[in-house]
């Protein structure tokens, strides 16, 4: 009788945050996963719960994301996160916003859809500020991409991707006659971007000890 493979083996999928392995060259290659790409018109985030995909929000402005934008599995944004904001901007009061680490992957390929893992160098980042919460937006070419893949750091990347990457985060989540205190406090290269990854892990080992 030809052998099947063990149904339990199937009946469920690895939650993208808790259940994806980063890779044993984390930070400098990160595995990711992607909630949205550039022709999504509405917003999508993943649920903390189930770790599906749930339409978060109709994009009420013509502002697309220019880049395939998620996160990172197994980081969390918290205190360590946190801590290094203050040390490099100086403010106080600046906490974790709590979620996984956010990335943007630069790539020359047109890739359709969410939902799904890619590996990803990054180069750089935004050091957002949210409020009172820290926000960073990890920059990051996919691997071996024909374009982007030689870029070393986000100097190398074209001026213009860059302004349309800003003008995104700093606008998606304002709303009709509200405008969110959203600011973009430094923009730094790879070396500050492993740094953020790694502390990101280190909030997501205290937070979640075992997992």
């Amino acid at each position: 009788m030809k052998k099947t493979r063990d149904a339990n083996c199937c009946r469920y999928r690895s939650h993208p945050w808790h259940g994806i392995d980063l890779g044993s060259a984390a930070p400098d290659v990160v595995m990711t996963f992607v909630e949205m790409v550039p022709t999504d018109t509405v917003k999508y985030e993943m649920d903390k719960i189930s770790g599906y995909l749930r339409l978060d929000r109709p994009q009420r402005y013509s502002n697309v994301v220019p880049a395939l934008y998620g996160f990172i599995p197994r980081t969390l944004t918290g205190a360590a996160v946190a801590k290094r904001t203050m040390e490099r901007t100086g403010l106080t009061g600046i906490r974790g916003d709590g979620d996984a680490m956010d990335i943007c992957i630069l790539t020359e390929k047109d890739i359709t859809h969410g939902d799904i893992l890619v590996q990803a160098r990054p180069i750089g980042g935004f050091r957002m500020i949210d409020g009172n919460e820290a926000d960073d937006k990890i920059i990051a070419v996919l691997y071996n991409d024909a374009v982007y893949g030689a870029y070393a750091d986000i100097k190398d990347c074209p001026p213009i991707a860059i302004e349309r990457l800003k003008h995104y985060f700093l606008t998606y989540k304002d709303l009709p006659g509200e405008k969110r205190k959203v600011t973009i406090a430094d923009i730094y290269d790879t070396d500050e971007a492993r740094e953020v990854i790694r502390r990101s892990m280190e909030d997501y080992d205290q937070a979640f000890p075992g997992m």
